[in-house]
């Protein structure tokens, strides 16, 4: 068992929002293991405001890496040089103990070196490179999901992952507490009725569901439902192509929150609809229930540990393919789930909700 207090300690997990969700339990298991400790969490924009009201969080160091990743995509050398030189500049000058790189790439490798901590920690992944920057594995746990082998990382610790009670951290600022409220008054959305959150775009094209069938699934639901459609500017084009498919009312958001007031709106709706991605991880962080829809990734990798979680999975054979765009270019595995598979399933979630509250 480590005994060690006041270490100061780095967590690499710089990316995506749901990535960096999945691993907000770390920080809150090591803060039991070790409450002197001191941690620091190395994040990129945008996913840093997710980090922002955790109280597990001592300090977050904001990196953005998103300018190294085109200089290497444009093999711009000196580019590359000068944006981990600001990089090593934030890491160095707080003497870390420890570094936990629970994202696992050549990149962390490198910042973990960087940071100048002598223990270095890392966990099994697919990534190539890694553990030569380590200066020692995470035992490679049974489990496939990705929490749990983000705690894989404080095994070494003394951590025991068959103690872990499921749960993501996202805290809402003290300002954001009447903000959902006051926002669906500005749009003239009745909180007495059901809000069906929508979700209808992935940065991955391989997951994503056609707009046309998310379209037609909702179209088919009892009329006091609600229907809200988020997501970013980009995403509206995708939004206008589901609407066209529907003869009720529905309401577009997109472009119209940050990532935290998306989570205060999804913490006041009764379900998100969504395929895998960050708003789905968001709605499992606030308590949000979901139904979600599964081809190339799976829920027992990335799904929801908590309850209220519904999922689709694809039955086509091809599924599980982890590949960002399909290699046979059909995405067959998610036309694989049809209108119809999704309107049943969201029938009897709002008739069980219905029954509930009449109980």
């Amino acid at each position: 068992m480590e005994n060690k207090t006041g270490n100061k300690i780095l967590i690499l997990r710089l990316s995506a929002i749901g990535d960096v969700l999945h691993a907000t339990p770390v920080a809150r298991e090591l803060k039991k293991l070790q409450p002197d400790a001191h941690i620091t969490w190395m994040v990129s924009p945008p996913a840093d405001k997710l980090l922002r009201e955790n109280p597990d969080i001592d300090e977050i160091l904001v990196w953005d890496r998103r300018p190294l990743d085109k200089a290497f995509a444009s093999l711009s050398l000196a580019t590359a040089y000068r944006e981990l030189k600001k990089a090593r500049a934030l890491l160095k000058a707080r003497h870390f103990d420890l570094v936990l790189d629970i994202q696992g790439l050549f990149l962390t490798g490198i910042l973990a070196r960087l940071s100048g901590a002598r223990r270095r920690i890392g966990i099994h992944e697919r990534h190539e490179g890694n553990p030569f920057f380590m200066s020692e594995m995470a035992p490679n746990i049974e489990s496939s999901h990705k929490v749990h082998r983000y705690l894989s990382a404080l095994m070494p610790l003394g951590f025991d992952l068959m103690k872990f009670i499921p749960g993501l951290t996202l805290n809402l600022p003290q300002g954001l507490h009447t903000f959902a409220e006051k926002f669906w008054q500005q749009h003239h959305v009745d909180t007495n009725r059901p809000i069906l959150m929508v979700s209808v775009r992935t940065t991955w094209p391989d997951k994503n569901w056609e707009p046309k069938n998310f379209g037609q699934a909702l179209n088919e639901l009892d009329e006091q439902i609600q229907i809200i459609f988020c997501g970013s500017d980009g995403d509206e084009v995708f939004i206008q192509q589901a609407q066209a498919q529907m003869n009720r009312s529905s309401l577009s958001i997109a472009g119209q929150t940050n990532l935290i007031e998306l989570a205060a709106l999804l913490k006041s709706a009764n379900l998100l609809l969504s395929c895998d991605t960050g708003p789905l991880h968001i709605a499992d962080a606030v308590g949000c229930k979901t139904l979600s829809l599964w081809g190339p990734t799976q829920p027992d990798v990335y799904g929801p540990l908590t309850k209220g979680h519904t999922f689709i999975i694809s039955p086509y054979a091809c599924r599980r393919c982890l590949k960002t765009r399909c290699q046979r270019q059909t995405n067959a595995c998610m036309k694989a789930i049809t209108p119809a598979m999704v309107t049943a399933k969201l029938n009897t979630i709002f008739k069980k909700e219905r029954t509930r509250e009449t109980i």
